[in-house]
């Protein structure tokens, strides 16, 4: 019987960090919001905006902390999903999720035999380097990230992003 993961999804070669793996059970507040777009940097660049918009529908305003730092990982997944993870004619879709005290990005992009790599696993890129330290601006935004291939033909790239509901929403009085 054949494999349905790819061989890339089985074994790297190295250890994968626990945290790195499948993402943990989320229960979102309201439904998911999801869209698909075109692998192109206008789309990357589309995902940024809509992601801030998102956040201002649920109220996460983008003069706080957690709305930059969402917003930064959206870009950052998106530009790697246009750049690992395009084949020709194919979309990626982005998810983000509000949960009680975190927002959670997932970006799916259709080459799952393309993994990302963890942080310091590798060299880190030379200092005159363009590229090479997008995970690490993720790393460093996310209280958690990681990875996982569902089925042969996806990936998804996850990301939690803390906040604390408390200083973003209005709460009246005594309440």
């Amino acid at each position: 019987m054949k494999s349905e993961i790819p061989p890339a999804a089985v074994s790297t070669g190295l250890a994968t960090p626990p945290e790195l793996g499948a993402p943990p059970a989320f229960s979102p507040l309201f439904p998911l919001s999801r869209i698909r777009l075109s692998s192109s940097h206008r789309g990357a660049r589309l995902a940024r905006l809509l992601c801030a918009q998102q956040l201002d529908a649920w109220d996460i305003p983008r003069t706080v902390p957690a709305s930059g730092a969402v917003s930064a990982v959206v870009a950052e997944l998106a530009a790697n999903a246009v750049t690992h993870g395009r084949p020709p004619g194919r979309d990626f879709e982005v998810r983000l999720g509000l949960g009680a005290d975190r927002v959670r990005v997932e970006v799916i992009d259709t080459r799952p035999d393309r993994l990302p790599r963890a942080p310091g696993a590798f060299p880190s890129p030379a200092a005159d380097s363009t590229g090479g330290r997008g995970l690490l601006l993720v790393a460093a935004y996310a209280d958690r990230w990681g990875w996982g291939v569902r089925d042969p033909y996806t990936k998804t790239v996850w990301a939690e992003v803390g906040y604390r509901a408390a200083e973003y929403f209005f709460l009246p009085e005594g309440e």
